[in-house]
């Protein structure tokens, strides 16, 4: 039986990851937090460490053939940040599994990674993502354009009465469930692909994502367009007076946000279906 690794279990990707791995007949070892929610994932293993703490890791890929890590953060916490886990953790489980000679190394990175090097979250993960493909280990790359779960801010808003959306609302994204993102990946490390772009089965413009909020609340869309420079004097002034762990992930939205996020589409699941799970367990 093949082993895999998966680190960033508990998050959003990693859950389904040790889904489709136990499901295709993995045994899946999960790399958790301690305290860190890993009762109902699909594991064989639960494996306590810190990611950040290389002392930590030593030992645990004996006998592993693949790790796929999902490992970053968005709003940083712990006093820890994009540097310490995007990169530097990562770098870590590289050279654990390099010293265990673990044959493969999946990674989860972010579409359009180089048109957005002044973004700290993205950044440290391209760092990463340059010593991954320098390393005497095969690799893949994988590169989504957007979680299903990432469009929660667009219903959110249109909860809450309205939808802000910066410039005409014209551009493109073809957001991707984590289950399919999942697949897609096994497929991808599966053939030995270096580098996967990974987009889902619908592409909406950023105006049909804010009317497809409406319309799955049943309520009037009211959509307000702003001023694409105000986006940007917003970008400026963030870093100079937001906490990191507001200016961050802010940042890495808003620039996203400014730019066609679409990529080879695959999976089946609608958007529509995730928002009303969303309303239901709200």
């Amino acid at each position: 039986m093949k082993r895999v690794l998966i680190a960033g279990a508990t998050g959003y990707l990693g859950r389904f990851l040790c889904a489709q791995y136990h499901r295709r007949g993995w045994h899946v070892t999960a790399l958790v937090r301690k305290n860190s929610r890993s009762a109902d994932l699909s594991a064989d293993t639960i494996l306590q460490a810190e990611a950040t703490w290389p002392e930590t890791l030593k030992g645990t890929m004996a006998g592993i053939d693949l790790v796929v890590s999902a490992l970053g953060i968005t709003r940083q916490v712990d006093g820890v940040g994009y540097w310490d886990v995007d990169y530097q953790a990562n770098v870590n489980l590289l050279e654990e599994a390099q010293h265990s000679k673990v044959g493969h190394f999946a990674f989860v990175h972010v579409l359009n990674a180089d048109r957005m090097d002044n973004v700290p979250l993205v950044a440290a993960k391209a760092a990463f993502v340059r010593k991954l493909q320098t390393a005497d280990l095969r690799s893949t790359v994988i590169a989504p354009t957007g979680y299903y779960s990432d469009m929660a801010d667009f219903l959110n808003m249109a909860k809450s009465g309205r939808v802000w959306l910066f410039g005409s609302g014209q551009l493109r994204i073809n957001p991707i469930h984590g289950a399919d993102l999942a697949a897609a990946i096994f497929d991808a490390v599966d053939h030995g692909t270096p580098w996967a772009d990974i987009g889902g089965p619908q592409t909406f413009t950023q105006n049909e994502i804010a009317a497809l909020c409406f319309a799955v609340l049943g309520t009037q869309p009211r959509i307000t367009h702003l001023p694409d420079v105000l986006r940007r004097m917003v970008l400026w002034v963030l870093p100079r007076i937001a906490p990191r762990k507001i200016a961050g992930p802010a940042q890495f939205f808003l620039t996203a946000g400014a730019m066609n996020m679409t990529a080879p589409s695959v999976g089946t699941r609608q958007l529509a279906d995730h928002f009303k799970t969303q309303l239901d367990q709200s």
